[in-house]
């Protein structure tokens, strides 16, 4: 995430007037300037959004009404912002249709990383997909495409390949698949973590190998067991980004 973010125009609609004071308060303290609108109803966050904001953050606590309403105003934008709900615990209210799930702050330090987190999904995301097969790397690449994060992808057919891609290129995020030809997707990793590259990694495999999940934790990347869906790739973007997804991933 090589690019700069100038500025970021936030909506923080919440009935509590305490919750909106600890936004504030974290946006005056972050390099990048934060304009935060912090509202408790439908009709000013409308206005926001009509306005222009970046991204939205709605506490669950609010009525389903106006979330509807929020929601629909969200839809109808031009350029739709990026939606988190701020959930209160996991037993707090169920998810509505937001974009992601985040842990609602308490004191200032978390709203200070949650905002931290903001500026990053406004960041474009340069990722790597690296399999051997064409057909693979297509459909993680229409996974990945079809979420609201700023990705711009690209791909590589082998481990080698893949090393190359990360010199020569500011990569933020890598799946990689284990069965390849030249370096297998666990000595790529390693690879990886000998030149000291600051990336995140994700292994996919096919292979009925038990060990491959653990052995992949302990180089620091997640792991993907081949077949996975949209909600699988969805828990691994919200992770990176330090969010939650809508639905979890089978396990």
């Amino acid at each position: 995430m090589s690019d700069e973010l100038l500025s970021l125009r936030l909506v923080v609609v919440s009935n509590s007037p305490e919750d909106c004071e600890l936004f504030r308060q974290a946006a005056a303290s972050t390099a990048v300037p934060i304009d935060v609108d912090a509202t408790d109803g439908a009709t000013a966050a409308s206005r926001g959004i009509a306005a222009g904001t970046d991204l939205i953050y709605l506490d669950d606590g609010l009525d389903p009404g106006e979330l509807k309403q929020i929601l629909g105003h969200v839809r109808a934008a031009r350029n739709p912002p990026f939606t988190v709900q701020l959930s209160g615990g996991e037993d707090a209210a169920a998810p509505f249709e937001t974009d992601a799930l985040a842990s609602k702050p308490a004191r200032l330090e978390e709203a200070k990383r949650l905002l931290g987190r903001s500026i990053r999904l406004r960041l474009p995301c340069r990722v790597l997909v690296v399999d051997d097969s064409s057909t693979m790397r297509s459909i993680v690449r229409k996974l990945v495409t079809g979420r609201g994060f700023p990705l711009d992808v690209s791909e590589a057919s082998e481990g080698f390949a893949a090393l190359k891609a990360v010199r020569d290129n500011a990569i933020d995020l890598v799946f990689v698949d284990y069965n390849m030809p030249g370096f297998s997707g666990l000595e790529t990793i390693s690879e990886f973590k000998r030149e000291k590259r600051r990336l995140s990694v994700v292994l996919m495999t096919s292979q009925p190998d038990h060990t491959l999940p653990e052995r992949a934790r302990e180089l620091g990347a997640a792991f993907l067991k081949k077949p996975f869906y949209a909600a699988d790739i969805d828990a691994v973007l919200c992770s990176f980004y330090g969010l939650r997804a809508l639905n979890a991933a089978r396990g």
